[in-house]
């Protein structure tokens, strides 16, 4: 079979979840929902937090960053998807699926840092509450966010690297709804030994260390829980660490689906599935998880619902 590098006009066959005719339209449907909903409830958690005074803290203002880059998140790969279920055109060029790779990773791990850095910012709330303002200043909560970028920025060149390095047969049909790495290196016909490495020291930066970050500071969260007297001191300073944990059991849980559904199932149908909770169920869910669990938000939604009604 011919190999073709990737620096010519090359194009690739996205299949999607289905290939059914009469499922396009109901599908079509259904992810333009998810995906409204998606962009609906990120943009009024950012108005809440932009004209509400009393959101204008390290924790709402890490919370209005986490939006944005849930929407982006989302909106790398399913407003092409929706395109390809209304048209029924399923082709993606080389140079597309390059850009999806790269923001779908740098928004990926944007996500995962800024995770971290929302437990961090439990944990000096909980663990040392009279020295929260001092220790989480303006300064240190804009200096998390640039690193968070510079190394999402970084993972973002690894993923682009690699794939720009893999060489393709011919007529290259992807068994998915967007260009996946696992994926495309299961297609390439050039050596991916190195693209291997480059993938676990990848999974490194966006996933394996922000994880370890969570878990210790959450170790220390539970252990400074444990030493409070009463059960409804427990329970109060527990609750404000509430939301957050649900949406990192929600991110990794699903995140993880999908990488492991990808190397164990020989099926790709399994990762596609699990895909679609990740790319796009997860990102839904986050505005509804802090808004319905925090009071604050619900006063500031309350307020610009009132407002323009």
């Amino acid at each position: 079979m011919e190999l073709l590098n990737l620096t010519i006009n090359q194009e690739f066959l996205l299949l999607g979840l289905s290939e059914d005719p009469e499922m396009q339209p109901i599908l079509f449907v259904l992810f333009l929902l998810i995906y409204l909903l998606t962009v609906l409830g990120n943009v009024l958690i950012i108005l809440a937090i932009s004209f509400d005074s009393n959101l204008h803290s390290p924790m709402y203002f890490f919370l209005f960053i986490l939006s944005l880059s849930d929407m982006s998140f989302s909106s790398t790969t399913v407003p092409k998807m929706l395109i390809n279920l209304h048209t029924s055109n399923k082709s993606i060029t080389y140079s597309a699926c390059l850009t999806q790779v790269s923001f779908f990773f740098l928004f990926g791990c944007m996500d995962s840092l800024l995770l971290t850095v929302m437990a961090y910012d439990r944990w000096v709330a909980i663990c040392h509450p009279l020295h929260y303002q001092v220790i989480l200043n303006p300064r240190l909560c804009r200096c998390l966010v640039i690193a968070s970028v510079c190394i999402s920025l970084m993972d973002l060149q690894v993923h682009c690297f690699m794939v720009s390095q893999l060489k393709f047969c011919t007529n290259i049909k992807i068994p998915h709804f967007f260009c996946d790495v696992p994926e495309l290196l299961k297609l390439a016909c050039s050596g991916t030994s190195i693209n291997n490495i480059l993938i676990f020291l990848a999974s490194m930066i966006g996933g394996f260390l922000p994880a370890s970050g969570i878990f210790y500071s959450y170790y220390k969260i539970i252990s400074s829980i444990v030493r409070v007297p009463s059960l409804s001191g427990k329970y109060k300073a527990f609750s404000t660490c509430g939301s957050h944990l649900s949406v990192v059991c929600l991110f990794y849980g699903t995140g993880l689906g999908v990488y492991l559904s990808s190397s164990i199932l020989s099926s790709s149908k399994g990762s596609v599935v699990a895909s679609v909770m990740y790319t796009m169920v997860v990102p839904m869910m986050n505005p509804f998880i802090y808004s319905l669990r925090n009071r604050d938000i619900k006063k500031a939604l309350q307020k610009i619902f009132s407002q323009i009604i």
